[in-house]
């Protein structure tokens, strides 16, 4: 039976249209991964499934009683309260119950006459099984497992919600969600500020989860472990496939071979009723001409460059010296507690460095040492004469809300945009999904995602040397992410990149520091298949 199920529904958002007669059932098991490029609506989707939003046309029916969690990726989790506290609250019955037990306990240690015994002890064998029932006994461990797994130490678990940052009380409302298990999980990125312990633990708990899943997600690896059947928003219109993304991937291209055959067959009918119409035109005007009876050729549509050919056209006439930053013994600790120690590496052209590590490992603190947003305790970086590298995350941090896109994407002096011919530039951006008319936008109107993408062109197109990134696949959506994969690839300098993401990591890294605690950093080929 499903659980909640929407007809013939249609979408509006400011007076765009977003979705067109949309046909979706979930009942009890489902997995169901949402995808679609940023800006398609896949949120304003999950809100209707919610109930929060109501459509502009059709219906959504619920299944009287079913309970519904909603994980935003943006958490609604505030106030004085603490998440332990939070969580605690969730188990009323518990409480309830465990409180009425204590008086009966009370009440059994003094003397009572055999009725009021009989009574009570009645009362208490009803109250054991309705502790049963409700996880009465093991509900502080559940709490316990899901705030370790994600990442809770003592003092977040105790400091109010409210003053958490963004990224914790991310984890935080996820946690909230985890707990309550509710009959249908709607989750919104919710692996954005996990480390990828935490990710493989969230894969594992949704496996063994009895209700149904409908997650919006760009970790394909997430989606490969999680999902069988994804729903894809693609021209107003809910296209399904069954599988994981893996299969998706396969049943897509083929789906796009076939349209494209079908296409290419009735471009080719069209060119011949275009021929026979001139022809009957031309005939009607000079009756006394006999007018061939010959179809002109067609004129075969020229393929597309590949986008591999787009890129390295790009970057061919970037120049990067091979030595280009030498670390040497470095440390960094907060509070006496070291994150690393005496940590020596080189970076060379064309090496591609995964940082992993748990959260709070010090692999954000790593990048900001290299950057030169904070100070080592020890050690050195020298960066070579010459070697100029851009930082993502300053990028997207510093992006002007009242420049134009198209403005932006050439910010820099040495710009990419200047070498590199506009063809390919437009190109190129087009891939990144940029319209001309989205380059005549200014930032402060774009979404996150697509002010992600603003800065990922800035880098990609910046002519630095090193790229430096900090979870950049975090508001993206998949194809913006394969376009920066392929550009990273071909990118002649090096690439610095932290990221939870491992089917970004298994494609792009060669090289991995990971941190495993106590100032420890091991160095290690990359070897795929995280």
């Amino acid at each position: 039976m499903s659980l909640i199920r929407l007809n013939d529904v249609s979408i509006e958002f400011d007076g765009r249209t977003v979705l067109k007669e949309a046909f979706l059932k979930l009942k009890q098991g489902d997995r169901v991964g949402l995808i679609g490029k940023n800006g398609t609506g896949k949120t304003s989707f999950l809100e209707v499934v919610l109930g929060r939003r109501d459509p502009s046309a059709g219906t959504r029916d619920v299944t009287l009683g079913t309970t519904i969690g909603y994980f935003s990726q943006f958490s609604e989790l505030d106030g004085e309260q603490s998440i332990q506290e939070t969580l605690s609250a969730h188990f009323t019955d518990v409480h309830e119950t465990q409180a009425r037990l204590d008086e009966i306990g009370t009440a059994l240690a003094e003397p009572v006459d055999e009725a009021e015994m009989t009574r009570l002890l009645t009362e208490q064998g009803e109250l054991f099984e309705r502790m049963d029932h409700v996880g009465g006994w093991t509900y502080e461990t559940t709490i316990d497992t899901v705030l370790t797994r994600l990442g809770f130490d003592e003092e977040r678990r105790t400091l109010p919600v409210g003053r958490l940052s963004g990224g914790w009380r991310n984890r935080a409302a996820l946690a909230q969600i985890l707990v309550q298990a509710p009959d249908v999980l709607l989750l919104d990125e919710p692996t954005n500020f996990l480390d990828l312990d935490g990710v493989k633990w969230v894969e594992n708990w949704l496996a063994s989860f009895a209700g149904a899943v409908l997650v919006v997600s760009h970790d394909r690896q997430f989606l490969d472990g999680v999902v069988t059947r994804i729903v894809e928003i693609e021209n107003y219109r809910l296209q399904e496939y069954e599988g994981d993304y893996s299969a998706y991937v396969h049943a897509k291209q083929s789906r796009l071979k076939m349209l494209e055959k079908q296409f290419a067959h009735e471009e080719e009918l069209l060119a011949y009723e275009q021929a026979a119409s001139a022809a009957r035109r031309e005939a009607a005007r000079n009756p006394s001409n006999a007018v061939a009876r010959r179809l002109a050729d067609i004129k075969k549509r020229q393929a597309p460059r590949p986008i591999d050919q787009i890129i390295t056209g790009i970057y061919e006439g970037l120049r990067v010296s091979n030595d280009l930053l030498t670390v040497t013994g470095l440390s960094k600790g907060f509070g006496g507690s070291p994150l690393f120690e005496n940590l020596t590496f080189d970076v060379h052209r064309g090496d591609r460095v995964a940082v992993l590590g748990s959260n709070g490992s010090g692999k954000s603190t790593l990048l900001d040492v290299l950057t030169e947003e904070t100070e080592a305790d020890a050690g050195s970086v020298r960066w070579a004469k010459g070697a100029r590298y851009v930082s993502y995350n300053r990028v997207y941090a510093e992006l002007d809300l009242e420049d134009t896109v198209g403005h932006a994407v050439n910010a820099y002096p040495d710009s990419l945009a200047f070498t590199a011919t506009k063809k390919s530039v437009n190109r190129f951006l087009a891939m990144l999904q940029f319209s001309e008319a989205d380059l005549k936008q200014k930032i402060g109107t774009l979404s996150g995602g697509q002010r992600a993408r603003v800065a990922i062109a800035q880098c990609l197109l910046s002519g630095a040397a090193v790229i430096v990134l900090d979870e950049p696949t975090n508001h993206l959506d998949i194809t913006s992410t394969q376009v920066m994969e392929r550009a990273l690839t071909h990118f002649p300098g090096a690439v610095i990149v932290v990221s939870h993401d491992r089917f970004f990591v298994d494609k792009l890294a060669d090289r991995l520091l990971v941190f495993e605690g106590g100032g420890r950093v091991r160095e290690t080929p990359a070897t795929g298949a995280l």
